[in-house]
């Protein structure tokens, strides 16, 4: 089945039907998400191995969770490689429930970084992450019910407010600038979104396309949010 937006046209980038990748740019430009999300696999990986140190923040504390950004971050290339190199209804569904799995992962990871004060053993860590997986997973009949315009934003805005939340918490410890960046490069991000939508600048056989680039700012968003929720200031100014 033909998804909504190749039916209406929705984004720039010419669709090529004949070809194996319909909109080749913006499938390509998913590539990075999987190389964002190899870097959080071996963030995971590192954490894991130094999960004993006692300095470490909550979220180092917690491998598991990066492991499971990281897996969204892939998911989020593979399906939204896929919808725009099919343009199919299938396509358009993952390519959505990647994304809500994506944001729903960097919210989780704000409530532990603020709620959470303690070391969590392996089993509860195991059993929080599943729990995320089902989540994501219902977020998919969801998305049927609930027009993205409303439920992204939503999702958006509470991570905003977990954030603002981190941040007052204890302001010496934080790096307000990750935090700042990382809403900085959505807002852009959008407005890219938008002008790719309404066709403004718009040539559908270039090759720099704006949602390709809407792929690279909020790829690079979401990494600079987890980045903010992970690193601390070793050293505190009195």
């Amino acid at each position: 089945m033909v998804s909504k937006s190749a039916l209406t046209v929705e984004y720039c980038e010419f669709n090529h039907p004949e070809r194996l990748f319909h909109q080749p740019i913006n499938t390509y430009s998913n590539l990075i998400y999987f190389f964002y999300g190899l870097v959080l696999v071996q963030l995971g990986w590192k954490d894991w191995k130094g999960f004993s140190n006692p300095k470490a923040s909550t979220i180092r504390k917690f491998p598991f969770l990066t492991i499971l950004l990281a897996v969204n971050f892939i998911y989020l290339s593979f399906g939204s490689g896929f919808f725009h190199s099919s343009l199919t209804w299938i396509g358009q569904r993952i390519d959505m429930n990647a994304t809500y799995g994506l944001t729903l992962s960097l919210i989780c990871i704000g409530l532990v970084q603020v709620l959470v004060k303690s070391e969590l053993s392996n089993q509860i860590q195991i059993r929080l992450v599943t729990a995320m997986l089902f989540l994501i997973a219902g977020f998919l009949p969801l998305a049927l019910q609930i027009s993205s315009s409303i439920l992204l934003p939503s999702l958006f805005f509470i991570l905003l407010v977990i954030s603002s939340i981190h941040y007052f918490q204890y302001p010496s410890q934080r790096i307000p600038l990750l935090g700042l960046l990382s809403f900085g490069l959505l807002a852009i991000a959008l407005q890219i979104r938008a002008m790719d939508v309404a066709k403004i600048n718009c040539d559908p056989m270039s090759i720099w396309q704006g949602h390709a680039l809407w792929h690279f700012l909020t790829a690079t968003s979401s990494l600079c949010m987890y980045l903010y929720f992970r690193r601390e200031r070793t050293e505190v100014k009195r």
